[in-house]
């Protein structure tokens, strides 16, 4: 299932030019990476769509990577036969632009993820994603106490099974205009609200860098509500090597220095005629 399926229109994948190191890396023969074990990687399928699941995960394995993100019920069963952790489930909700914001979706909502839940936790995972919803004309505080009391009515269950909710950043300037979590302290201030451990908010670089950058800060002055990372390199949303302006192995130490322990997921739309060959150099560069 491919991301933009699901949840709506994502950026469009433009090709761009290849560096001397990008070069490298598409000629360089797949092979188990040395990791430092620091970070826990992981990679967003959706992005790797034009390749079977079965092949990706193979690949996966090959790279010495075990996680992959935004995977259902469905693909599951796959997932355990080649040992790849489902760091960030879906399966739940309307996508993107229908979310908990809107008090008139919150019956279908709830008895959507509620019968979800357990069957993440049954699986032997944590992470499952939801969304604000777009503003459509409302009041952003009016998002916040819709989305509390929508939420609220998860979390017992939740916290029963083990089970994090993840609302996502996203920007609404690029990729998902009118998007109502748009903000790291929107996101926050709902955290707080719902003063539960068992939902984070799902903190995606490139999504931040175009709303607000200072990502370091951000990342330092909020982290205990911070989830799950997602990388992407800006502008673009393609590799995350010296051809966007982000500086990943800073960001990732920063992302350390809070004593994270979850995953950091690769979500950017490969330019590279070898796909995999992007994804290992994307991790290479993470893993500090």
């Amino acid at each position: 299932m491919k991301r933009r399926t699901f949840i709506g229109a994502s950026a469009g994948a433009s090709v761009g030019l290849l560096t001397g190191t990008a070069q490298a890396m598409k000629t360089t023969p797949l092979s188990t990476l040395e990791l430092k074990g620091n970070i826990q990687h992981s990679a967003c399928y959706w992005c790797y769509g034009s390749i079977p699941l079965e092949t990706f995960l193979q690949d996966l394995n090959g790279l010495g990577v075990k996680a992959i993100d935004l995977t259902g019920p469905k693909e599951w069963p796959l997932l355990k036969k080649y040992d790849i952790h489902a760091a960030m489930c879906w399966g739940a909700g309307m996508g993107i632009e229908k979310g908990w914001n809107d008090t008139k979706l919150h019956e279908e909502l709830v008895a959507d993820y509620l019968q979800l839940i357990p069957k993440v936790a049954a699986a032997g995972y944590t992470n499952l994603i939801c969304f604000s919803g777009n503003r459509n004309g409302m009041d952003d505080d009016e998002g916040l106490q819709n989305c509390v009391k929508g939420l609220k009515q998860l979390l017992p269950t939740a916290e029963k099974h083990g089970v994090v909710l993840q609302m996502e950043l996203l920007n609404s300037k690029v990729d998902h205009n009118d998007y109502m979590c748009d903000r790291s302290r929107w996101g926050v201030t709902l955290c707080k609200a719902l003063g539960s451990e068992n939902f984070k908010l799902l903190y995606d670089i490139y999504h931040m860098q175009i709303m607000e950058g200072d990502v370091i800060r951000t990342i330092q002055d909020f982290h205990p509500y911070f989830g799950h990372y997602h990388t992407g390199g800006n502008p673009g949303r393609h590799e995350i090597n010296d051809t966007q302006e982000l500086n990943y192995p800073a960001i990732m130490k920063a992302i350390l220095d809070t004593g994270y322990k979850g995953h950091v997921a690769q979500e950017f739309i490969p330019t590279y005629e070898d796909k995999i060959a992007a994804l290992k150099e994307g991790i290479t560069i993470c893993d500090v």
